[in-house]
Protein backbone atom coordinates (compact mmCIF):
# COMPACT_ATOMS: atom_id res chain seq x y z
CA UNK A 1 0.00 0.00 0.00
CA UNK A 2 1.25 3.58 -1.04
CA UNK A 3 0.72 4.69 2.84
CA UNK A 4 1.92 2.17 4.90
CA UNK A 5 0.68 2.13 8.37
CA UNK A 6 3.99 1.62 10.03
CA UNK A 7 2.89 3.42 13.27
CA UNK A 8 4.56 1.03 15.30
CA UNK A 9 7.96 0.39 13.73
CA UNK A 10 8.15 4.28 14.49
CA UNK A 11 7.13 3.41 18.14
CA UNK A 12 9.89 0.68 18.74
CA UNK A 13 13.07 3.11 17.18
CA UNK A 14 13.05 0.31 14.72
CA UNK A 15 13.02 2.36 11.69
CA UNK A 16 16.62 3.27 11.63
CA UNK A 17 17.51 -0.56 11.44
CA UNK A 18 15.09 -1.00 8.72
CA UNK A 19 17.02 1.29 6.83
CA UNK A 20 20.28 0.20 7.39
CA UNK A 21 19.45 -3.17 6.24
CA UNK A 22 18.23 -1.79 3.09
CA UNK A 23 21.67 -0.30 2.47
CA UNK A 24 23.26 -3.84 3.76
CA UNK A 25 20.90 -5.44 1.14
CA UNK A 26 20.58 -3.82 -1.78
CA UNK A 27 24.20 -1.53 -1.45
CA UNK A 28 22.52 1.33 -2.33
CA UNK A 29 21.59 4.36 -0.54
CA UNK A 30 17.62 4.50 0.46
CA UNK A 31 15.51 7.41 -0.64
CA UNK A 32 14.57 10.03 1.61
CA UNK A 33 11.17 8.94 3.39
CA UNK A 34 8.27 11.33 3.21
CA UNK A 35 7.24 11.64 6.91
CA UNK A 36 3.38 12.31 6.90
CA UNK A 37 0.98 12.03 9.83
CA UNK A 38 -1.79 8.81 10.49
CA UNK A 39 -4.56 11.22 9.58
CA UNK A 40 -2.85 12.64 6.85
CA UNK A 41 -2.29 8.99 5.10
CA UNK A 42 -5.58 8.00 6.49
CA UNK A 43 -7.06 10.64 3.98
CA UNK A 44 -4.59 9.89 0.68
CA UNK A 45 -5.70 6.47 1.37
CA UNK A 46 -9.69 7.15 1.05
CA UNK A 47 -8.59 9.47 -2.10
CA UNK A 48 -6.99 6.88 -3.74
CA UNK A 49 -9.80 4.08 -3.26
CA UNK A 50 -12.69 6.08 -4.98
CA UNK A 51 -15.43 7.91 -5.02
CA UNK A 52 -17.42 5.49 -2.55
CA UNK A 53 -14.45 5.91 0.11
CA UNK A 54 -14.20 9.44 -0.03
CA UNK A 55 -17.94 10.07 0.40
CA UNK A 56 -17.25 7.69 3.29
CA UNK A 57 -14.21 10.20 4.92
CA UNK A 58 -16.57 13.05 4.63
CA UNK A 59 -19.46 11.38 6.45
CA UNK A 60 -16.88 10.25 9.27
CA UNK A 61 -15.76 13.74 9.27
CA UNK A 62 -18.82 14.43 10.66
CA UNK A 63 -18.46 12.45 14.01
CA UNK A 64 -15.87 14.09 16.22
CA UNK A 65 -17.75 12.19 19.00
CA UNK A 66 -16.27 9.29 17.70
CA UNK A 67 -13.24 9.70 15.62
CA UNK A 68 -10.05 11.50 16.95
CA UNK A 69 -10.08 15.11 16.37
CA UNK A 70 -6.52 15.25 13.82
CA UNK A 71 -8.04 12.73 11.70
CA UNK A 72 -11.86 14.65 11.47
CA UNK A 73 -9.79 17.71 10.63
CA UNK A 74 -7.80 16.17 8.08
CA UNK A 75 -10.97 14.34 6.39
CA UNK A 76 -13.19 17.42 5.99
CA UNK A 77 -9.96 18.21 2.75
CA UNK A 78 -11.70 15.59 1.34
CA UNK A 79 -12.12 16.82 -2.06
CA UNK A 80 -13.89 14.98 -5.00
CA UNK A 81 -11.70 15.26 -8.33
CA UNK A 82 -14.19 13.01 -10.59
CA UNK A 83 -14.21 13.26 -14.72
CA UNK A 84 -17.71 14.27 -16.62
CA UNK A 85 -18.99 11.33 -18.09
CA UNK A 86 -20.08 11.91 -22.76
CA UNK A 87 -23.16 14.38 -22.64
CA UNK A 88 -24.25 11.51 -25.20
CA UNK A 89 -24.36 8.89 -21.91
CA UNK A 90 -26.53 11.62 -20.59
CA UNK A 91 -29.03 11.78 -23.21
CA UNK A 92 -29.47 8.05 -23.22
CA UNK A 93 -30.35 7.80 -19.40
CA UNK A 94 -32.90 10.75 -19.77
CA UNK A 95 -34.51 9.40 -22.70
CA UNK A 96 -34.76 5.98 -21.29
CA UNK A 97 -36.09 7.41 -17.78
CA UNK A 98 -38.66 10.11 -19.30
CA UNK A 99 -39.57 7.81 -22.44
CA UNK A 100 -39.57 10.64 -24.80
CA UNK A 101 -36.83 12.14 -27.62
CA UNK A 102 -34.52 14.79 -25.77
CA UNK A 103 -35.90 17.29 -28.17
CA UNK A 104 -39.50 16.60 -26.87
CA UNK A 105 -38.45 16.99 -23.62
CA UNK A 106 -36.61 20.40 -23.93
CA UNK A 107 -36.62 22.79 -26.16
CA UNK A 108 -33.06 23.23 -25.30
CA UNK A 109 -30.34 20.74 -23.92
CA UNK A 110 -26.85 21.20 -23.51
CA UNK A 111 -24.30 18.33 -23.85
CA UNK A 112 -21.50 19.85 -22.35
CA UNK A 113 -22.04 19.26 -18.14
CA UNK A 114 -22.09 22.48 -16.25
CA UNK A 115 -20.68 20.39 -13.30
CA UNK A 116 -19.83 17.23 -12.50
CA UNK A 117 -19.90 15.36 -8.97
CA UNK A 118 -19.41 11.65 -7.63
CA UNK A 119 -23.05 10.30 -8.08
CA UNK A 120 -23.90 12.40 -10.87
CA UNK A 121 -23.83 15.81 -13.36
CA UNK A 122 -25.66 18.69 -13.78
CA UNK A 123 -26.27 20.12 -17.90
CA UNK A 124 -28.44 23.68 -18.62
CA UNK A 125 -31.62 23.45 -20.86
CA UNK A 126 -34.31 25.29 -21.54
CA UNK A 127 -38.23 24.25 -21.02
CA UNK A 128 -40.63 24.74 -23.95
CA UNK A 129 -42.23 28.04 -22.42
CA UNK A 130 -38.82 29.50 -22.26
CA UNK A 131 -37.77 29.09 -18.82
CA UNK A 132 -33.76 28.13 -18.12
CA UNK A 133 -33.84 24.69 -16.66
CA UNK A 134 -30.55 22.32 -14.86
CA UNK A 135 -30.97 18.69 -15.15
CA UNK A 136 -29.37 16.41 -12.90
CA UNK A 137 -28.51 13.17 -14.18
CA UNK A 138 -27.03 9.95 -12.06
CA UNK A 139 -23.61 8.32 -13.17
CA UNK A 140 -24.35 5.09 -15.28
CA UNK A 141 -23.47 2.28 -13.10
CA UNK A 142 -22.78 4.17 -9.72
CA UNK A 143 -25.71 1.85 -7.89
CA UNK A 144 -23.08 -1.38 -8.60
CA UNK A 145 -19.74 0.46 -7.85
CA UNK A 146 -21.02 1.82 -4.28
CA UNK A 147 -23.07 -1.58 -3.58
CA UNK A 148 -19.39 -3.19 -4.27
CA UNK A 149 -17.55 -0.83 -1.86
CA UNK A 150 -20.21 -1.33 0.42
CA UNK A 151 -19.41 -4.71 0.86
CA UNK A 152 -16.25 -4.49 1.19
CA UNK A 153 -16.18 -1.77 3.90
CA UNK A 154 -18.31 -3.91 5.76
CA UNK A 155 -15.78 -6.89 5.95
CA UNK A 156 -13.14 -4.45 6.48
CA UNK A 157 -14.93 -2.81 9.66
CA UNK A 158 -16.62 -6.28 10.67
CA UNK A 159 -12.46 -7.72 10.88
CA UNK A 160 -11.71 -4.40 12.26
CA UNK A 161 -14.21 -5.07 15.57
CA UNK A 162 -12.60 -8.81 15.32
CA UNK A 163 -9.33 -8.31 16.09
CA UNK A 164 -9.25 -5.06 17.22
CA UNK A 165 -11.22 -5.01 20.16
CA UNK A 166 -10.30 -1.28 21.03
CA UNK A 167 -11.58 0.26 17.95
CA UNK A 168 -15.28 -1.49 18.89
CA UNK A 169 -15.44 2.58 20.57
CA UNK A 170 -15.23 4.17 17.44
CA UNK A 171 -17.76 1.22 16.26
CA UNK A 172 -16.52 0.93 12.81
CA UNK A 173 -20.07 -1.09 11.85
CA UNK A 174 -22.19 1.43 13.17
CA UNK A 175 -19.88 4.29 11.11
CA UNK A 176 -20.59 1.78 7.54
CA UNK A 177 -24.02 1.43 8.61
CA UNK A 178 -24.60 5.18 8.62
CA UNK A 179 -22.42 5.77 5.64
CA UNK A 180 -24.50 3.12 3.84
CA UNK A 181 -28.23 4.90 4.83
CA UNK A 182 -26.72 8.10 4.16
CA UNK A 183 -25.48 6.90 0.21
CA UNK A 184 -28.29 5.34 -0.39
CA UNK A 185 -30.51 8.74 0.23
CA UNK A 186 -28.29 10.56 -1.51
CA UNK A 187 -28.31 7.77 -4.18
CA UNK A 188 -32.27 8.47 -4.91
CA UNK A 189 -33.14 11.25 -6.71
CA UNK A 190 -36.62 10.90 -6.25
CA UNK A 191 -35.99 11.38 -2.80
CA UNK A 192 -34.03 14.73 -3.33
CA UNK A 193 -36.98 15.87 -5.25
CA UNK A 194 -39.35 15.32 -2.63
CA UNK A 195 -37.10 16.99 -0.02
CA UNK A 196 -36.97 20.26 -2.19
CA UNK A 197 -40.94 20.24 -2.94
CA UNK A 198 -40.99 20.31 1.10
CA UNK A 199 -38.77 23.23 1.68
CA UNK A 200 -40.92 24.57 -1.40
CA UNK A 201 -44.11 24.63 0.58
CA UNK A 202 -42.70 25.26 3.70
CA UNK A 203 -41.55 28.51 2.91
CA UNK A 204 -43.48 29.82 0.20
CA UNK A 205 -44.58 32.58 1.95
CA UNK A 206 -40.98 33.69 3.02
CA UNK A 207 -39.76 36.08 0.91
CA UNK A 208 -35.76 35.79 2.24
CA UNK A 209 -36.07 32.02 1.30
CA UNK A 210 -36.19 31.04 -2.38
CA UNK A 211 -36.56 27.11 -3.35
CA UNK A 212 -36.07 26.02 -6.99
CA UNK A 213 -38.82 24.66 -8.72
CA UNK A 214 -39.44 20.79 -9.46
CA UNK A 215 -40.47 19.99 -12.72
CA UNK A 216 -42.14 16.64 -11.21
CA UNK A 217 -43.69 15.75 -15.28
CA UNK A 218 -39.14 16.01 -16.23
CA UNK A 219 -38.81 14.08 -12.92
CA UNK A 220 -37.79 10.42 -12.76
CA UNK A 221 -35.77 7.62 -11.23
CA UNK A 222 -32.31 8.67 -12.04
CA UNK A 223 -33.34 12.57 -13.35
CA UNK A 224 -34.29 15.78 -11.87
CA UNK A 225 -35.21 18.32 -13.55
CA UNK A 226 -35.34 21.87 -11.68
CA UNK A 227 -35.37 25.80 -12.37
CA UNK A 228 -32.13 27.49 -12.89
CA UNK A 229 -30.88 29.75 -10.38
CA UNK A 230 -29.05 32.68 -11.32
CA UNK A 231 -26.93 34.24 -8.19
CA UNK A 232 -23.68 34.53 -6.61
CA UNK A 233 -22.41 32.38 -4.18
CA UNK A 234 -22.56 33.98 -0.66
CA UNK A 235 -18.68 34.34 -0.53
CA UNK A 236 -18.56 36.16 -2.77
CA UNK A 237 -17.74 39.27 -0.86
CA UNK A 238 -17.18 41.70 -4.15
CA UNK A 239 -20.96 40.82 -5.55
CA UNK A 240 -21.99 41.16 -2.18
CA UNK A 241 -21.61 44.88 -1.98
CA UNK A 242 -23.78 45.07 -4.94
CA UNK A 243 -26.97 43.98 -3.16
CA UNK A 244 -29.76 46.34 -2.24
CA UNK A 245 -28.74 45.67 1.68
CA UNK A 246 -25.85 44.82 3.61
CA UNK A 247 -23.77 41.19 3.87
CA UNK A 248 -24.85 41.35 7.69
CA UNK A 249 -28.51 41.28 6.80
CA UNK A 250 -27.70 38.72 4.21
CA UNK A 251 -25.98 36.65 7.26
CA UNK A 252 -28.41 37.47 9.48
CA UNK A 253 -30.95 36.37 7.01
CA UNK A 254 -29.35 32.79 6.49
CA UNK A 255 -29.34 32.15 10.29
CA UNK A 256 -32.49 33.12 10.75
CA UNK A 257 -33.67 30.66 8.20
CA UNK A 258 -31.76 27.67 9.33
CA UNK A 259 -33.21 28.33 12.96
CA UNK A 260 -36.43 28.49 11.41
CA UNK A 261 -36.37 25.03 9.70
CA UNK A 262 -34.41 23.39 12.99
CA UNK A 263 -37.06 24.63 15.89
CA UNK A 264 -40.23 25.72 13.89
CA UNK A 265 -40.64 23.12 10.77
CA UNK A 266 -38.29 20.29 12.70
CA UNK A 267 -36.01 19.55 9.39
CA UNK A 268 -32.88 21.30 8.42
CA UNK A 269 -30.62 21.17 5.35
CA UNK A 270 -27.66 19.08 6.76
CA UNK A 271 -25.30 20.74 4.56
CA UNK A 272 -24.98 24.60 4.76
CA UNK A 273 -21.88 24.86 2.95
CA UNK A 274 -21.17 27.70 1.12
CA UNK A 275 -21.39 26.38 -2.21
CA UNK A 276 -25.33 25.33 -1.80
CA UNK A 277 -25.46 28.81 -1.03
CA UNK A 278 -26.77 31.29 -4.06
CA UNK A 279 -27.54 34.92 -3.01
CA UNK A 280 -30.30 36.61 -5.78
CA UNK A 281 -30.49 39.76 -6.93
CA UNK A 282 -32.76 40.87 -4.25
CA UNK A 283 -31.00 39.95 -1.60
CA UNK A 284 -32.96 37.04 -0.97
CA UNK A 285 -31.35 33.65 -0.40
CA UNK A 286 -32.17 30.06 -1.85
CA UNK A 287 -30.36 26.64 -0.80
CA UNK A 288 -29.64 24.22 -3.92
CA UNK A 289 -29.00 20.80 -2.87
CA UNK A 290 -31.52 19.42 -0.72
CA UNK A 291 -29.81 15.37 -0.73
CA UNK A 292 -28.50 15.70 2.86
CA UNK A 293 -31.58 16.42 4.92
CA UNK A 294 -31.99 16.17 8.75
CA UNK A 295 -35.11 15.76 10.65
CA UNK A 296 -35.29 16.99 14.82
CA UNK A 297 -37.65 14.72 16.39
CA UNK A 298 -39.75 16.93 19.03
CA UNK A 299 -38.11 15.03 21.62
CA UNK A 300 -34.63 15.62 20.66
CA UNK A 301 -35.30 19.39 19.95
CA UNK A 302 -36.17 19.50 23.67
CA UNK A 303 -32.55 18.01 24.58
CA UNK A 304 -31.11 20.38 22.87
CA UNK A 305 -33.23 23.57 24.06
CA UNK A 306 -32.20 22.29 27.39
CA UNK A 307 -28.42 21.76 26.92
CA UNK A 308 -28.50 25.74 26.32
CA UNK A 309 -30.66 27.12 28.85
CA UNK A 310 -28.59 24.65 31.72
CA UNK A 311 -25.30 25.87 30.08
CA UNK A 312 -27.18 29.68 30.64
CA UNK A 313 -28.27 28.66 34.33
CA UNK A 314 -25.02 26.79 35.59
CA UNK A 315 -27.11 23.94 36.33
CA UNK A 316 -24.61 20.98 36.06
CA UNK A 317 -26.79 18.36 37.59
CA UNK A 318 -29.56 18.82 35.16
CA UNK A 319 -26.62 19.47 32.45
CA UNK A 320 -25.52 15.77 33.02
CA UNK A 321 -28.49 14.17 32.79
CA UNK A 322 -29.37 15.82 29.28
CA UNK A 323 -25.47 14.65 28.03
CA UNK A 324 -26.78 11.07 29.55
CA UNK A 325 -30.22 11.36 27.78
CA UNK A 326 -28.67 12.60 24.41
CA UNK A 327 -26.13 10.21 24.13
CA UNK A 328 -25.52 6.89 24.51
CA UNK A 329 -22.15 5.42 26.12
CA UNK A 330 -20.06 2.71 24.88
CA UNK A 331 -18.48 2.23 28.54
CA UNK A 332 -19.24 2.72 32.12
CA UNK A 333 -19.72 5.98 32.63
CA UNK A 334 -17.61 8.06 35.66
CA UNK A 335 -20.09 10.23 36.76
CA UNK A 336 -18.07 12.33 38.93
CA UNK A 337 -15.29 12.88 36.44
CA UNK A 338 -18.21 13.81 33.81
CA UNK A 339 -19.51 16.23 36.23
CA UNK A 340 -16.25 17.92 37.18
CA UNK A 341 -15.22 18.27 33.29
CA UNK A 342 -19.51 19.67 32.87
CA UNK A 343 -18.72 22.42 35.35
CA UNK A 344 -15.46 23.76 33.79
CA UNK A 345 -17.57 23.41 30.25
CA UNK A 346 -19.88 25.58 31.63
CA UNK A 347 -17.27 27.83 33.42
CA UNK A 348 -15.84 28.99 30.20
CA UNK A 349 -19.38 30.66 29.39
CA UNK A 350 -20.25 32.03 32.45
CA UNK A 351 -21.24 35.51 32.74
CA UNK A 352 -22.15 35.68 28.84
CA UNK A 353 -25.56 36.19 27.52
CA UNK A 354 -26.93 33.46 25.40
CA UNK A 355 -27.17 35.71 22.71
CA UNK A 356 -23.24 36.35 22.77
CA UNK A 357 -22.20 32.84 23.31
CA UNK A 358 -20.05 31.61 20.12
CA UNK A 359 -22.61 28.53 19.38
CA UNK A 360 -19.83 26.93 17.22
CA UNK A 361 -17.23 27.09 19.75
CA UNK A 362 -19.73 25.79 22.35
CA UNK A 363 -20.91 22.80 20.41
CA UNK A 364 -17.38 21.74 19.73
CA UNK A 365 -16.59 21.96 23.20
CA UNK A 366 -19.35 19.49 24.12
CA UNK A 367 -18.98 17.02 21.36
CA UNK A 368 -15.18 17.22 22.81
CA UNK A 369 -16.68 16.33 26.30
CA UNK A 370 -18.73 12.93 24.79
CA UNK A 371 -15.73 12.18 22.99
CA UNK A 372 -13.59 12.00 25.96
CA UNK A 373 -16.17 10.18 27.76
CA UNK A 374 -17.04 7.39 24.99
CA UNK A 375 -20.76 8.65 24.53
CA UNK A 376 -21.88 8.22 21.14
CA UNK A 377 -24.17 11.14 20.01
CA UNK A 378 -27.31 10.11 17.60
CA UNK A 379 -27.04 11.26 14.12
CA UNK A 380 -29.67 13.49 13.88
CA UNK A 381 -28.21 15.89 16.35
CA UNK A 382 -25.01 15.22 15.00
CA UNK A 383 -25.92 16.32 11.59
CA UNK A 384 -27.35 19.50 13.40
CA UNK A 385 -24.12 20.10 15.24
CA UNK A 386 -22.55 19.87 11.96
CA UNK A 387 -24.30 21.95 10.15
CA UNK A 388 -24.94 24.56 13.26
CA UNK A 389 -20.74 24.87 13.06
CA UNK A 390 -20.71 25.06 9.06
CA UNK A 391 -23.33 27.77 9.21
CA UNK A 392 -21.51 29.99 11.83
CA UNK A 393 -18.84 29.70 9.70
CA UNK A 394 -20.10 31.11 6.18
CA UNK A 395 -21.47 33.91 8.21
CA UNK A 396 -18.59 34.85 10.35
CA UNK A 397 -17.17 35.14 6.58
CA UNK A 398 -19.42 37.97 4.92
CA UNK A 399 -20.71 39.54 8.78
CA UNK A 400 -17.71 39.05 11.26
CA UNK A 401 -19.78 40.90 13.61
CA UNK A 402 -23.01 38.37 13.49
CA UNK A 403 -23.70 36.16 16.15
CA UNK A 404 -26.27 33.49 15.14
CA UNK A 405 -27.04 33.06 18.91
CA UNK A 406 -29.24 36.23 18.48
CA UNK A 407 -31.06 34.49 16.28
CA UNK A 408 -31.53 31.37 18.24
CA UNK A 409 -32.58 33.15 21.24
CA UNK A 410 -35.97 33.79 20.64
CA UNK A 411 -36.50 30.46 19.92
CA UNK A 412 -35.04 29.02 22.53
CA UNK A 413 -36.98 31.07 25.27
CA UNK A 414 -40.10 30.62 23.14
CA UNK A 415 -40.20 26.86 23.20
CA UNK A 416 -39.08 26.53 26.92
CA UNK A 417 -42.27 28.83 27.82
CA UNK A 418 -44.43 26.48 25.63
CA UNK A 419 -43.36 23.85 26.90
CA UNK A 420 -45.04 24.85 30.25
CA UNK A 421 -47.82 26.32 28.65
CA UNK A 422 -51.26 24.22 30.61
CA UNK A 423 -52.30 23.11 27.04
CA UNK A 424 -48.47 21.80 26.43
CA UNK A 425 -48.91 20.18 30.22
CA UNK A 426 -52.90 18.95 29.38
CA UNK A 427 -50.95 17.40 26.20
CA UNK A 428 -48.23 15.31 27.86
CA UNK A 429 -50.63 14.14 30.27
CA UNK A 430 -53.24 13.04 27.64
CA UNK A 431 -50.64 11.48 25.41
CA UNK A 432 -49.15 9.33 28.64
CA UNK A 433 -52.65 8.53 30.38
CA UNK A 434 -53.50 6.70 26.37
CA UNK A 435 -50.27 4.77 26.43
CA UNK A 436 -50.88 3.59 30.10
CA UNK A 437 -54.58 2.87 29.49
CA UNK A 438 -53.25 0.89 26.48
CA UNK A 439 -50.45 -1.29 28.50
CA UNK A 440 -53.54 -1.99 30.71
CA UNK A 441 -55.72 -2.95 28.18
CA UNK A 442 -53.29 -5.46 27.15
CA UNK A 443 -52.34 -6.61 30.29
CA UNK A 444 -54.35 -9.78 30.92
CA UNK A 445 -53.81 -10.62 27.45
CA UNK A 446 -50.25 -10.95 27.96
CA UNK A 447 -50.55 -12.26 31.18
CA UNK A 448 -52.91 -15.09 29.98
CA UNK A 449 -50.74 -16.08 26.95
CA UNK A 450 -47.65 -16.53 29.25
CA UNK A 451 -49.87 -18.56 31.69
CA UNK A 452 -51.05 -20.43 29.01
CA UNK A 453 -47.64 -21.19 27.56
CA UNK A 454 -46.35 -22.11 31.20
CA UNK A 455 -48.82 -24.71 31.40
CA UNK A 456 -48.28 -25.99 28.26
CA UNK A 457 -44.17 -26.44 28.95
CA UNK A 458 -44.15 -23.98 25.65
CA UNK A 459 -42.60 -20.94 27.53
CA UNK A 460 -39.01 -20.57 26.25
CA UNK A 461 -36.34 -18.03 27.63
CA UNK A 462 -33.70 -16.70 25.33
CA UNK A 463 -30.42 -15.89 26.70
CA UNK A 464 -27.82 -13.72 24.97
CA UNK A 465 -24.19 -14.47 26.12
CA UNK A 466 -22.08 -11.68 24.94
CA UNK A 467 -18.69 -12.51 23.96
CA UNK A 468 -19.91 -16.54 23.87
CA UNK A 469 -18.68 -16.92 20.21
CA UNK A 470 -15.21 -15.77 20.90
CA UNK A 471 -14.91 -18.07 23.72
CA UNK A 472 -16.36 -20.99 21.63
CA UNK A 473 -13.35 -20.29 18.95
CA UNK A 474 -10.64 -20.18 21.37
CA UNK A 475 -12.16 -23.62 23.39
CA UNK A 476 -12.53 -25.01 19.47
CA UNK A 477 -8.80 -23.65 18.55
CA UNK A 478 -7.52 -24.88 21.59
CA UNK A 479 -8.99 -28.52 21.49
CA UNK A 480 -7.78 -28.90 17.66
CA UNK A 481 -4.05 -28.15 19.24
CA UNK A 482 -4.50 -30.27 22.02
CA UNK A 483 -5.37 -33.28 19.49
CA UNK A 484 -3.22 -32.62 16.83
CA UNK A 485 -0.22 -32.23 19.54
CA UNK A 486 -1.89 -35.81 21.13
CA UNK A 487 -1.65 -37.39 17.61
CA UNK A 488 1.58 -36.10 16.49
CA UNK A 489 3.52 -36.91 20.30
CA UNK A 490 1.52 -40.51 19.60
CA UNK A 491 3.26 -40.71 16.01
CA UNK A 492 6.91 -39.45 17.22
CA UNK A 493 6.76 -42.28 19.69
CA UNK A 494 5.15 -45.26 17.61
CA UNK A 495 8.11 -44.25 14.80
CA UNK A 496 11.06 -44.28 17.20
CA UNK A 497 9.59 -47.27 19.07
CA UNK A 498 9.30 -49.03 15.39
CA UNK A 499 13.10 -47.82 14.19
CA UNK A 500 14.73 -49.41 17.46
CA UNK A 501 12.57 -52.85 17.62
CA UNK A 502 12.86 -53.74 14.10
CA UNK A 503 15.41 -51.73 11.63
CA UNK A 504 13.38 -53.11 8.49
CA UNK A 505 10.58 -50.86 9.36
CA UNK A 506 12.74 -48.07 8.83
CA UNK A 507 11.53 -47.00 5.81
CA UNK A 508 8.41 -46.87 7.27
CA UNK A 509 9.30 -45.31 10.11
CA UNK A 510 11.45 -42.57 8.89
CA UNK A 511 8.58 -40.51 6.81
CA UNK A 512 6.21 -40.77 9.69
CA UNK A 513 8.60 -39.38 11.63
CA UNK A 514 9.66 -36.89 9.22
CA UNK A 515 6.22 -36.21 8.99
CA UNK A 516 5.45 -35.76 12.56
CA UNK A 517 8.31 -33.51 13.00
CA UNK A 518 7.03 -31.25 10.36
CA UNK A 519 3.47 -31.26 11.77
CA UNK A 520 4.77 -30.44 15.22
CA UNK A 521 6.55 -27.39 13.67
CA UNK A 522 3.42 -25.98 11.91
CA UNK A 523 1.91 -26.28 15.62
CA UNK A 524 4.53 -24.34 17.18
CA UNK A 525 4.63 -21.46 14.19
CA UNK A 526 0.39 -21.45 14.67
CA UNK A 527 0.92 -20.69 18.62
CA UNK A 528 3.69 -18.18 18.20
CA UNK A 529 1.84 -16.19 15.47
CA UNK A 530 -1.44 -15.96 17.76
CA UNK A 531 0.89 -14.53 20.07
CA UNK A 532 0.01 -16.61 22.83
CA UNK A 533 1.94 -19.04 24.67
Amino acid sequence: MNYGFDDLVDQLGLRRYLRWGRRLLFWKRTEPEIKLTRAKRIRLALESLGVTFIKFGQVVSTRPDLVPRDVVAELEKLQERVPSFPGEIAIEIIERELGEPIDKLYAEFDPAPLAAGSLGQVHKARHHDGTPLVVKVKRPDIDRVIEQDLSLMHELATMIERHFPDAEVFDPVGLVHQFSRTIHRELQFSREARSTDEFYRLFQDDATLYVPKIYSEMTQGDIITMEFIDGYRIDDEQELQNLPISPHEVAANGARIFMKMVFEFGVFHADPHPGNFRVLHDGSLCLIDYGMIGVLEEERRDLLVDLLLNVAKQDTNKLVEVVLNIGKAKRAVDHQLLRADLRDFIGNYYGIPLDQISVGKMLTDFINILAIHRIRCPVDIMLLIRAMITLEGVASRIAPDLNIAQEMEPYIYKLSSERYHPRAIASRIWSEACSFSKVMHDLPEQVGRTLGKLADDELQIHLDHKGIDHLTTEMDRSGNRLAIGMVMSSLILASAITISSDTRLVYISIPIFMMSSLLGIWLIYGVFRSGRL
